[in-house]
Formats: C-alpha cells, structure tokens, sequence
C-alpha cells in the first residue's frame, strides 16, 4: 500500500492579515487544492498573535506530491500576498494518525518538532504512537494526533489537537515530560513547539494506527 504525504506551507505572516489569510485559503486555495489529481485534503494552523500560520496538504501517494508542485507552489506565493512574509514548503510523510473526531471550530492545536538518527525515525513514531497516544485518549477535548516524518533529514513532527485552548493548556504538563523526560531516553531531541488555532481541518487523512 502506498504511503500517503503531505505538504506544509509555513508562512511567518503579517498578525493583522490571519483573518485575511483563513478566508483566502478556505475560499480561494482549498477549492482549487481538492480539484488537483491525488489530493485528499487541507488543514489550517493559525496563531493570531504572531502571524505564524501552517497550511498543509495531503497527498494520495508520492506520485501524487510530485506532480502537484508547480500549482501549489503558485497557490502558495499567492496566499503569501495576502498574509505577508515569505512561504516555506516542506514535505512530508504521514507516518500515523489517530483521531477522536474532527476538530471543532475553536478547537486548538499543538506540534511539536523532533530530531532523531535518520534512522531511528521509526523510533520517534512508536515513541508518539505507543507512549503519547494512549495517554491522550484520557485528556479531555482531545480530537486527535497526526505524525509527519521526513526520514533523510531524521525530523518527526507531531500535531495534537483539542477541543479548546483551554483543553490545550491543561494537556501542557503531560507535553512537557514527554519532550523534556521521555524523548531524550529514546535518543529524540525536541526542536521546539508551538500552539495554534485550527483555522481549517479537512485533512481526510484516513487512520493508520
């Protein structure tokens, strides 16, 4: 079974075009997304204090990822007029998700990024999957985990995400202790992280684990 991947379009925008920026992707950006061949779906992160937003793509295959460049890449310069800053496009392999159910309006969402051996990469997923994931099933609002991997580079990132901020922030101590205590006995340094608004979800990744 072919793996499924993804694209992520980092945009350090301007903090008083996001509402500018959700309505242009959601209008404008994801109708022309979908109609591409291979394309299963689109998300939106959006921090409305920093202008940091994250809008990623899910692709049926790598066949697919490939031939989808040159329109996302156009689609992408475009929204970043309207946001302002500069796009970074990444991509990615969708290692596992696992959702509850679909983010709600006002849900929120937190990711975090990992570093490991290029080939411990697996080992940074199962960290997630078998030690996170089934601690997360027991907070309340959690909606749901996706996990990314690009295996050259050894990088993991990992997004969950939660009814509201507020359910957020009571899961930010059971955060911590796995970037803090648990990744680094699994030889996965913890990059950073950073929380959001889910602006967009529409994804329709289906579940892998």
């Amino acid at each position: 079974m072919a793996r499924m991947h993804a694209r992520s379009t980092t945009i350090h925008g301007d903090r008083e075009s996001v509402d500018r920026g959700i309505a242009y992707v959601r209008d404008e950006v994801m109708p022309q997304m979908r109609a591409m061949e291979g394309c299963v779906g689109l998300s939106m992160l959006a921090d409305r204090a920093s202008g940091h937003c994250i809008v990623t793509t899910s692709w049926a295959d790598e066949s697919a990822l490939r031939s989808s460049e040159a329109g996302v890449r156009a689609l992408a310069e475009r929204t970043v007029q309207t946001l302002g800053g500069r796009p970074e496009l990444e991509e990615w392999e969708i290692a596992a998700m696992h959702r509850v159910h679909e983010p709600h309006p006002a849900a929120a969402c937190r990711v975090t990024w990992l570093r490991s051996d290029p080939g411990s990469v697996d080992r940074a997923v199962d960290a997630v999957r078998l030690s996170l994931m089934p601690k997360l099933e027991d907070l309340p609002g959690f909606c749901g985990v996706s996990v990314m991997v690009r295996r050259a580079d050894g990088l993991t990132v990992a997004a969950v995400s939660y009814d509201t901020a507020e359910d957020l922030e009571e899961a930010a101590e059971g955060a911590r202790e796995f970037r803090e205590q648990f990744a680094p006995t699994m030889g996965i340094e913890a990059l950073g992280t950073a929380d959001f608004e889910v602006a967009i979800a529409h994804l329709r990744v289906p579940e892998t684990n």
